[in-house]
């Protein structure tokens, strides 16, 4: 079922989510919501995220070819991480791509930024990486 609600922006660019669509959604009050804005289709997604979500930036140089990023999702999906948003651009074509992805590990068997990193510097096609909480319960 889709819902639709017509609201207003305010000055300061901030918007009211209804509350027919904050109680089909169960939007409280302190909730995280990650926002994607696709600038082509001038279109904005609104995604409300749980309320007990840990969510982590993980920015990273990979090498660039076929089945790198398959192989750091794998190792990440092997822990039980949640990919919330990702993000890749390759900069130099056979070489080096970058990505930013936001993962939550709050149902994943990673605890800590520093078991996050040790696990990424195991994988052999990861080259730089940085690695940030984004939020915490």
């Amino acid at each position: 079922m889709k819902l639709k609600e017509i609201t207003k922006v305010d000055s300061k660019g901030r918007i009211t989510i209804p509350l027919v669509i904050r109680e089909a959604l169960d939007v409280r009050e302190g909730m995280s919501i990650v926002i994607i804005a696709n600038v082509e289709k001038k279109e904005i997604v609104l995604t409300p995220l749980p309320r007990e979500s840990r969510l982590l930036e993980v920015m990273f140089e990979i090498v660039d070819r076929p089945g790198s990023l398959a192989e750091v999702t794998s190792e990440l999906a092997k822990t039980g991480v949640d990919l919330v948003l990702t993000k890749c651009t390759t900069i130099k074509r056979g070489e080096v791509a970058e990505c930013s992805i936001v993962i939550d590990i709050s149902k994943s068997i990673i605890a800590s930024v520093k078991e996050l990193e040790e696990l990424l510097a195991k994988i052999e096609v990861v080259k730089l990486m940085r690695v940030r909480e984004v939020m915490r319960k």
